[in-house]
């Protein structure tokens, strides 16, 4: 690898994720959510792996479009609808199912030429989020305009949970109460679980579940890890020791002089910075993993490098290898440190980090 930051993207990890989300949806049917470049990870490469999934879900027609382009057959659910003619056009030709959640969206469908492909929609109730979604007092009227549109030729029911990584939350169970005192008459299919849904809410398990983040390793919970979940870690973003510095006491280390040594000290300069993904505002203190071992961030992240404190480990040398998170070091951890979310470190990982693949074939 030289000494440049690598991802790696662990094959077997997503599919034994897969396995866990099989289990937890018990006998449902299951869209992976592959989404925003497969969450970080490459939307083609996971695809490819979660190939015993029984769809795809995506939140943007471009994101399906490239999966067909691609030579993917699953059924592919586009999360966010579409939003032109043109669009519900190329939805159509390509054997796509969309989520309606705007009137807007409704009018275009219902002006859909009538020679088109009908096709399967999943129209999406506001149980409680506020995002997307009709009322629900306004389901009933709008699955029957629904019904008489030729474009339509199968209609479902979804929507979204918004609290649901917070188990001590009562909004997810208030939302799932919601959805299920529409009435159901009329829709094929419904939806709710998300990872979090599918992992620690029984009531959000309906027709098709839709777990995302958890097929990645990482815990759609708040408070947990993956681990704690029986989840496997899909990517480890890796990279090397590229100097050892030994200071002084009282120097200054980085941009700023924002760490001051308190005695003699081992410093370790690591090749990875917020241009490559790693979390500028990360603090001091912060674990990375040299040799297997927890060292310290020390001072600001800059743009390609990053420095630790190795004072307990004086055999560090240029070239060991670093794991910022994943394998032994939980993603979720590194982002409580930084005040985000594991899903924006994922997916904030830059193209001039080499992505390598492990595990492609194989079973687990």
């Amino acid at each position: 690898m030289g000494y440049a930051p690598q991802a790696r993207i662990d094959h077997a990890a997503l599919r034994h994720n897969l396995k866990c989300a099989r289990k937890a949806a018990q006998g449902r049917k299951i869209w992976a959510v592959i989404k925003a470049d497969g969450y970080g990870h490459g939307m083609l490469r996971v695809a490819r792996t979660l190939n015993e999934a029984d769809g795809f879900a995506v939140a943007r027609l471009d994101e399906a479009m490239r999966l067909r382009e691609a030579g993917i057959t699953h059924p592919i659910l586009v999360m966010g609808g579409c939003y032109t003619q043109a669009d519900l056009h190329t939805a159509s030709d390509a054997g796509l199912e969309l989520a309606l959640h705007d009137a807007q969206q409704l009018r275009l469908l219902q002006e859909m030429e009538s020679s088109k492909q009908p096709m399967t929609i999943w129209l999406k109730v506001d149980t409680g989020m506020c995002r997307l979604g009709f009322h629900h007092d306004a389901i009933h009227s709008t699955a029957a305009s629904l019904k008489k549109c030729p474009a339509v030729a199968q209609l479902n029911l979804m929507t979204h949970l918004a609290n649901a990584d917070d188990l001590n939350d009562p909004a997810t169970q208030v939302q799932c109460e919601l959805f299920e005192r529409i009435e159901h008459t009329g829709f094929s299919r419904c939806s709710i679980a998300n990872s979090a849904g599918l992992l620690g809410w029984p009531a959000s398990l309906s027709d098709w579940v839709r777990p995302g983040i958890m097929l990645y390793g990482v815990s759609p919970f708040s408070d947990t890890h993956a681990s704690d979940q029986g989840l496997v870690p899909v990517m480890t973003l890796h990279s090397r020791v590229i100097a050892v510095r030994h200071c002084r006491n009282g120097e200054k280390v980085g941009y700023g002089g924002t760490y001051t040594c308190p005695e003699a000290m081992t410093v370790a300069v690591i090749a990875i910075g917020y241009g490559d993904g790693y979390p500028r505002h990360a603090p001091t203190g912060t674990p990375v993993l040299v040799g297997g071992q927890r060292l310290p961030l020390i001072g600001r992240v800059s743009m390609d490098m990053i420095c630790v404190d190795a004072r307990i480990l004086p055999t560090v040398q240029v070239g060991d290898d670093v794991v910022l998170w994943g394998e032994g070091l939980p993603v979720e951890e590194i982002a409580e440190r930084a005040g985000t979310i594991a899903y924006e470190l994922l997916c904030g990982v830059k193209q001039r980090v080499a992505f390598v693949d492990q595990n492609e074939d194989g079973e687990g």
